[in-house]
């Protein structure tokens, strides 16, 4: 009976996951799975976590509502892991209280713009083989940057072959504009559409009219070739 009330009194949420240790840091939950060989991102941290270190792992995606029942969180270290993708809900339920999230160190090529700029967190984004385009752009427009790794972002892959190499942010500055050459890209795609159509519509037109005269040009042979009138009358 005494077993029973002590399960009564835990709070639900305050366990741990086995690979990882919990611990108070300034009267506020910690969660450290730093270096546990995870591949993915435990289902079990307690709802009450406040800080959480998944750095020096193997996970590589950040699901949909990964975090969304830790509404505590504050700090959020996924650094030096093998993230590949990261779904657009991906911190749903956090973007309020987050203060830091560092993404840096891991196999990032693009993210979704949807997954950060909900975010009024801190991120840091360096060392990552980021393709330099348009939503990647957007990103460092509206997200909240930390300014000492901001100069990391460099383009490991871009439109063109010069700016490989060499930080995103210098290249902006130089005066690029990845999204006007998608809107670019656009609108000539969209012109040659339409003058596709366009040119469609004057080959019918054409094929419609010769072939309405060829049809009235039999048939003016054939009123032709009938015996007149006057000669059935004589």
């Amino acid at each position: 009976q005494a077993f029973f009330c002590l399960l009564l009194w835990v709070p639900w949420g305050s366990s741990c996951p086995p690979s990882c240790q919990c611990t108070e840091r300034a009267g506020a939950k910690a969660v450290l799975c730093s270096s546990r060989h995870l591949e993915e991102i435990p289902k079990d941290i307690p709802k009450d976590a406040v800080f959480l270190k998944l750095d020096a792992n193997s996970i590589t995606r950040i699901p949909s509502n990964a975090f969304r029942h830790l509404s505590h969180l504050q700090e959020l270290d996924l650094s030096r892991n093998a993230i590949e993708k990261i779904d657009r809900a991906a911190f749903k339920g956090v973007a309020a209280g987050l203060r830091t999230l560092d993404l840096s160190s891991n196999r990032i090529r693009s993210i979704p713009k949807e997954a950060l700029l909900a975010l009024n967190a801190k991120l840091r984004l360096a060392n990552n083989p980021w393709h330099c385009e348009c939503a990647l752009q957007e990103v460092l427009w509206e997200a909240r940057l930390d300014p000492d790794s901001v100069q990391d972002i460099t383009c490991h892959t871009a439109p063109r072959e010069e700016y490989v190499g060499k930080p995103l942010l210098q290249v902006l500055d130089a005066g690029v504009n990845f999204c006007s050459v998608r809107h670019r890209t656009t609108d000539v795609a969209m012109f040659i559409t339409m003058f596709g159509w366009f040119a469609m519509v004057i080959v019918y037109v054409i094929c419609y009219v010769r072939h309405n005269r060829e049809d009235t040009c039999k048939h003016v042979d054939y009123l032709k070739s009938l015996p007149s009138t006057q000669g059935h009358a004589e």
